[in-house]
């Protein structure tokens, strides 16, 4: 191996080791340190030297190790923000992890997708499939804001399945400023998720008031 090979991979070493384990990356986080091939052929040697995982072409992580559960498998999120570094796109959340992160849905995916303005790509993790899916832009308006997290949700639990329930769920779990956010975005949400946006950034009616009779039409 040559000097500068070497010098790449203890640079490239020592980058993985002060993220600190659980980090997810890609060849793209080092290529201030060498050529591409020169930065491949460093993670390819730490791969197979157990140092770092290879979870998928071009997709590493430095794992978790756990001392009754041995290698812990990244979150998708992490997985996610690391392809969207490398390709400079947008994720939003959405389908029953996005219900899931909000307390509408108990159910955990076993497949997780995240919207995207860029390619689409799946990265499977033993039985979890991570996919980003390529989007229209009207869908990735609020890419990265609880809004578009409230809307991805509500498009998946579906107007029929959706009740009262989950429109005081929302009001206890979001902050005052993800309510004004969703009214700023009302806009981008299809007619009957507006209305629940914009019932949620409303002040909770008094328990002394007679309960609303309203209900929204299908």
């Amino acid at each position: 191996m040559g000097k500068h090979a070497t010098s790449v991979d203890n640079q490239l070493l020592r980058r993985i080791i002060s993220k600190k384990r659980g980090w997810v990356f890609t060849p793209a986080d080092f290529l201030d340190l060498g050529s591409r091939t020169a930065v491949g052929l460093a993670l390819m040697r730490h791969a197979r030297a157990g140092t770092i995982r290879q979870l998928a072409r071009g997709l590493y992580d430095y794992p978790v190790q756990n001392p009754r559960l041995g290698t812990i498998p990244p979150p998708a999120e992490r997985i996610a923000e690391a392809l969207k570094g490398r390709d400079d796109s947008r994720l939003q959340v959405s389908g029953a992890h996005a219900a899931n992160m909000l307390g509408l849905s108990t159910q955990v995916p076993v497949r997780i997708v995240f919207l995207t303005d860029s390619r689409s790509r799946k990265v499977r993790l033993g039985k979890r499939e991570v996919v980003l899916k390529n989007t229209s832009s009207r869908q990735m308006a609020t890419a990265g804001r609880i809004s578009g997290t409230v809307i991805q949700a509500l498009r998946w639990i579906g107007q029929r399945q959706f009740d009262e329930g989950m429109i005081q769920n929302l009001r206890r779990r979001l902050s005052d400023a993800d309510k004004q956010q969703l009214l700023k975005d009302l806009r981008y949400a299809p007619a009957w998720i507006a209305e629940v946006m914009r019932e949620v950034a409303q002040p909770a009616p008094n328990p002394s008031t007679e309960p609303r009779t309203k209900s929204r039409g299908h």
